[in-house]
């Protein structure tokens, strides 16, 4: 090989070819520096007939600068980020950065220099330094990373660095990570448990390609299940990766683990610190992480010797990544098993509808769990109509749910509500003259949270404390917050029950792996009478003593249009119905709805998910959505308006007149202002038998924008916002 192909990440030059100085070997996928211009930049050698290109003459042909000291790609990765490339419509380049993980970890191991609390107590403070000190308690890491979790500037810490105040520590860049012990802790699996933990063992020991469905009830035992894979994989000296679908959920998965395997796994995750994503990276390239644990992201990593894949919670909106390369983890994971030849498991107690499909028609084998595990009973389903049980004046929730929280309360147990909208309430206005506190960066109504006094918008972020008076007619002390958020909640629970320990758990309030851990601490010890909560709580969560479960508000999520709606509501809602009743004694379930007769409300209440997935499977059919059709979404952006309307306007003026394809819109999308920017979209209907891939290319490659436009194209869209 004289001459080697470059796939680099620059969006105008994406392929570049370069000469291959003599005495330097390359091999497809590795990691090279190369020149461009003036600068220097990072490339990965490809082959070139995948790539495409016009071939470049011999003369002129630059050198490849240097092979970084990485293993290569391999071969399986590297046909994923094409397919995800061809199949999402976005640029391999894109993709394939994804596989990088940490720019940081291409080079060389070493150490660096890390700071913590040195335990000297200072003698004189100033309240930024004492601040620091709070937030810094048993946390280790650069002087940058460090002032960002205090909120304090860099100097400030060098400032406490001199005062002897935080300690210097070395640390070895790549130390190696205990390993775990397969036949550490074994446990004692019922007969379905065994039978299904049998048929992954014996796929891992196979290792070829098998997708499998993990269907199992709350409270089935499936994590034990497929934990006897994972050990399999570990015997085999195979790595593992394990896919959670929220940081959230980490905590107690890691418990689950460490408890089973004697140690924890390795994390990968987007808030890591940049040390801890070096080590993990260079871990996994190595084949020395046998188990990775993480989001949607840790799927592209390149890991030595893969044996198993596992998508937990597989059902979860969140797999899917709704910015860049918008890819669905749950589905890239079953190819990425079937380039590396190894199974894949998908658990989930409620299933996609497009994951059942895929099981009936035999693509996927399909594993059940019908009881749960110990003999334990799955709770008692009641429905709440609030149109004859209405709450109180000024209240949202009904005489019988606080009546049944009231005697949990008196037998010392716990109880949970369920209300998928965080802060206190999502409207504030102005009850003189109608003001209405919304986004000045987003199409969207800012969110009280009266815990951390805060106007906030859920979308961009833009934050802004209540006013005295109202910013329009100045009128003071006349804000009014319109509807309930889970802090609204948790206030009328403690007024109709004085004594009940409150906690509220979202994003907002459990946001570190250490108020997680202390938040499910406080559990287990009791400490907590009422949990009110968002979807975070919806699943991995086992407290034997909490018996009741109220949904507040089981019509919010049928609200939108979204195509998805009930078959959303119908897993949030069974989700959070199987935290209860998990230990000896029984749970119950109340579902509060104005629409007790919906399909997807009758449902929950009869307990019959097989009838629910028909009814929606035929809806589906009938709409040529999927799985019997396909979506794909066209999104159009700009700051200026006009802009992003005349570039909607001259996609649709160009629309494909195919007898399989319709598209609907252009139309200003639902948030047409989103962070600062216009949106529009256009939603393409498409049969099974179109190539919708290759009708998007075409349709947009020979349309020219205006450079402040941003067009992308979403495949399989989940958000249609």
């Amino acid at each position: 090989m004289t001459r080697v192909r470059l796939l680099v990440f620059n969006p105008a030059l994406p392929v570049l070819d370069y000469r291959l100085p003599a005495g330097m070997a390359v091999e497809f996928g590795q990691l090279v520096m190369a020149p461009l211009g003036p600068r220097q930049v990072l490339g990965i050698v490809w082959e070139p007939e995948r790539l495409g290109g016009d071939e470049v003459p011999e003369s002129k042909l630059r050198p490849i600068l240097e092979v970084l000291p990485v293993p290569p790609l391999s071969t399986p990765l590297r046909r994923l980020i094409e397919w995800c490339a061809d199949y999402y419509v976005a640029p391999i380049n894109a993709v394939a950065r994804m596989a990088l993980g940490s720019m940081a970890a291409l080079r060389g191991g070493g150490t660096t220099t890390e700071y913590r609390l040195s335990g000297e107590e200072p003698k004189r403070l100033t309240p930024q330094r004492a601040a620091a000190m709070d937030a810094l308690h048993g946390e280790q890491a650069s002087i940058r990373e460090l002032a960002e979790y205090a909120g304090v500037s860099e100097g400030v810490l060098r400032g406490m660095v001199g005062a002897g105040i935080l300690e210097p520590v070395t640390v070895d860049l790549d130390r190696p990570y205990p390993q775990a012990r397969p036949d550490f802790a074994q446990p004692k699996l019922s007969e379905a448990q065994q039978a299904a933990a049998d048929r992954f063992v014996s796929a891992v020991k196979e290792r070829k390609f098998v997708p499998f469905l993990l269907d199992g009830v709350t409270g089935s035992g499936k994590t034990e299940c497929y934990f006897e894979a994972v050990a399999e994989a570990i015997r085999e000296k195979r790595q593992v990766l394990v896919l959670l679908p929220e940081i959230a959920l980490t905590e107690n998965f890691l418990r689950r683990f460490e408890a089973r395997f004697g140690v924890a796994p390795i994390l990968w995750h987007s808030s890591l610190k940049q040390s801890e994503r070096r080590r993990a990276w260079r871990a996994i390239v190595s084949g020395q992480a046998q188990v990775v644990v993480g989001a949607r992201s840790a799927l592209f990593m390149p890991y030595r010797q893969l044996g198993l894949i596992v998508v937990d919670e597989a059902h979860e909106v969140s797999f899917k990544q709704d910015d860049g390369v918008r890819y669905n983890a749950r589905d890239v994971a079953v190819i990425r098993a079937r380039f590396e030849s190894i199974p894949v498991i998908l658990a989930s107690a409620t299933p996609a509808l497009e994951s059942l499909q895929l099981a009936e028609a035999g693509v996927y084998t399909k594993i059940d769990l019908p009881d749960r595990f110990g003999g334990a009973t799955l709770p008692d389903v009641s429905i709440v109509d609030l149109r004859k049980e209405a709450p109180e004046r000024g209240r949202w929730l009904a005489p019988r749910l606080v009546e049944e929280m009231r005697e949990r309360l008196a037998r010392g147990e716990q109880s949970l509500l369920f209300l998928n909208r965080r802060g206190y309430a999502p409207l504030t206005l102005c009850r003189h003259c109608g003001y209405r506190f919304q986004c000045p960066n987003c199409s969207a109504w800012l969110v009280e949270h009266r815990l951390s006094r805060r106007l906030a918008c859920h979308h961009c972020g833009h934050e802004v404390p209540p006013p005295e008076a109202c910013p329009e007619c100045q009128t003071p002390d006349c804000l009014v917050a319109c509807g309930p958020g889970v802090e609204r909640i948790a206030d009328e629970v403690a007024e109709v029950l004085p004594d009940a320990r409150v906690a509220v758990v979202t994003s907002d309030t459990l946001n570190s792996p250490e108020k997680i851990s202390e938040f499910v601490a406080a559990a287990e010890e009791k400490l907590i009478d009422v949990i009110v909560g968002t979807q975070i709580v919806t699943k991995g969560y086992h407290f034997p003593e909490l018996t009741l479960v109220g949904v507040v508000d089981a019509d919010l999520g049928l609200e939108g249009g979204d195509l998805r709606a009930a078959e959303r509501t119908y897993q949030q809602v069974a989700q959070v119905a199987g935290r209860a009743g998990r230990g000896e004694k029984p749970g119950e379930v109340l579902i509060q709805t104005r629409h007790p007769e919906a399909a997807v409300i009758a449902a929950l209440a009869a307990g019959d998910r097989d009838a629910f997935y028909e009814a929606e499977a035929e809806a589906r059919k009938d709409a040529f959505a999927p799985p019997f059709g396909r979506w794909a979404a066209i999104i159009v952006s700009s700051e200026d308006e006009a802009e992003a309307r005349d570039a909607a306007r001259a996609i649709g003026g160009t629309r494909p007149d195919l007898p399989d394809v319709m598209v609907l819109g252009p139309a200003p999308a639902p948030l047409s202002l989103l962070r600062g920017r216009y949106r529009y979209r256009l939603l393409i209907n498409a049969r099974r038998s179109a190539k919708l891939q290759d009708v998007i290319r075409a349709w947009l490659a020979p349309l020219q924008f205006a450079q402040g436009v941003r067009v992308s194209v979403d495949i399989d869209p989940y958000s249609f916002v």
